[in-house]
């Protein structure tokens, strides 16, 4: 897919857009009404001509947004971040230490 477009993708994902619409018998204006966008908003993202804020909210209309994860992974930490992150692991216990107020006197 690397030899593809960035605008032949946008069709693609537009043209995907469009038959899970069609797949869930809805009308453009019923999708943009549920994504709160105009009807023209839909027709564009249909022609790989969308916003990404706008996108997302199409596929919330059309339940697609558990497809985010295959569409783009988040991304895993590899185990030099990790080590990074996690900073320097204690060794031993220090024990508690009682506070000295000079107040106090020793029997």
């Amino acid at each position: 897919m690397s030899s593809i477009s960035p605008h032949a993708l946008c069709e693609e994902l537009g043209e995907r857009l469009k038959q899970a619409r069609l797949n869930q018998n809805l009308t453009q204006s019923d999708v943009a009404l549920r994504a709160g966008v105009a009807r023209k908003t839909v027709l564009n993202a249909e022609k790989g001509k969308a916003q990404l804020e706008n996108f997302v909210a199409i596929m919330q209309a059309l339940s697609l947004t558990e497809h985010l994860d295959l569409f783009l992974p988040k991304p895993q930490l590899s185990p030099i971040q990790l080590a990074k992150l996690q900073g320097k692991k204690r060794q031993r216990a220090s024990g508690q230490r009682e506070e000295n107020t000079g107040d106090s006197t020793e029997w």
